[in-house]
């Protein structure tokens, strides 16, 4: 087959494999352009067997790309797990399959597949956020958009999981918002009419980071070129962190090539606090426990003052606890040492 006329990228989570099962099974058989997937999976597991039920549900060929493959019309190609896939122009347009930093902790992530397509495709790039959690694809259709690509993004009322394509909408100027049954039309619509040229002025800070996910660049005077530092720290490698200056979704990067969201820097800050606060109730059941037993092995009277700090903690440990299972919004004061 030649080379596609279009490239088409999907990004999709929680959900993902029965919402893609309807999705490919509508495609036409005379479709001019390349379908590149990347769908959430543990990093141990074996991408072949999605293929394969793909592949029962279509009359396209579906595989697992191999890093600097061809790109072909009329294919559907599945990120392998735990890779990124990329896809890059040249003489002749191919596929890089590497092993480079997570974005928004994902590898593959469909925020670095949608860059590397409106980098490589320009206009002539079609990204889709199908269900999912989270915000990956968010930054991903305002790359193509900024490249004069098209935007689709299944309808949140019927994805079984609406985050993903819901962060795409309040975040970017999608251009359909349509349910799965509608998108193998409307996409036969799309790459059956007259294809704009591509657009040659790509913006430069695109082309950046899709050579630092490319592994051609990645030093501090890379990420500097398109942000500048701010006082937060990476949470996959713990180095700084710059704010990326284009666009309107706010992400950041660290010089190693982690790239987050906003969105997902916030949840994951969620995270680790809520993680930090079982620790330190933990160590203030121990804390509790052990002055218990001070007191009970002690011939002595208790001294009052201990007893008060017993009480006190007693108090802390049950408005942190309420805290924690809750969400209470009990303001939760430090006992003293």
């Amino acid at each position: 087959m030649s080379a596609p006329a279009y490239l088409i990228v999907v990004g999709t989570s929680a959900g993902g494999m029965p919402a893609l099962v309807e999705f490919v099974t509508r495609l036409p058989a005379a479709l001019p352009a390349a379908i590149l997937v990347v769908q959430h999976f543990a990093p141990d597991s074996n991408g072949q067997h999605l293929v394969e039920r793909l592949a029962r549900h279509t009359a396209l060929p579906c595989r697992l790309p191999t890093d600097g493959e061809h790109l072909k019309a009329g294919t559907i190609y599945l990120a392998p797990p735990d890779r990124h896939l990329l896809a890059k122009d040249g003489s002749v347009p191919h596929l890089l399959v590497t092993k480079g930093p997570r974005e928004n902790h994902y590898r593959p992530a469909a925020d670095a597949l949608f860059r590397s397509a409106a980098v490589a495709y320009g206009a002539r790039a079609v990204g889709i956020v199908l269900t999912g959690m989270l915000h990956d694809g968010t930054a991903g259709l305002e790359f193509i958009k900024r490249c004069g690509g098209i935007a689709i993004v299944q309808d949140p009322g019927e994805a079984e999981f609406p985050s993903m394509p819901e962060s795409a909408l309040h975040n970017v100027d999608v251009d359909y918002v349509v349910p799965l049954g509608q998108m193998a039309a409307l996409l036969d619509e799309i790459t059956h009419s007259a294809a704009p040229p591509r657009q040659p002025d790509i913006p430069e800070d695109l082309k950046q980071e899709a050579a630092i996910a490319e592994r051609v660049v990645g030093d501090v005077a890379a990420v500097a070129e398109i942000g500048h530092q701010v006082p937060l720290t990476c949470p996959d490698c713990g180095g700084s962190l710059w704010e990326v200056n284009q666009g309107r979704v706010l992400r950041y990067r660290c010089h190693t090539g982690h790239a987050f969201t906003a969105d997902s820097l916030l949840h994951n800050s969620q995270q680790h606090l809520e993680e930090t606060l079982w620790v330190a109730l933990r160590m203030m059941e121990e804390r509790k426990n052990l002055l218990t037993g001070i007191a009970a092995r002690s011939a002595e009277a208790y001294p009052t003052h201990q007893e008060e700090r017993l009480k006190e903690i007693k108090k802390h440990i049950n408005r942190l606890r309420e805290f924690l299972l809750n969400g209470s919004p009990t303001t939760i004061a430090t006992p003293e040492d």
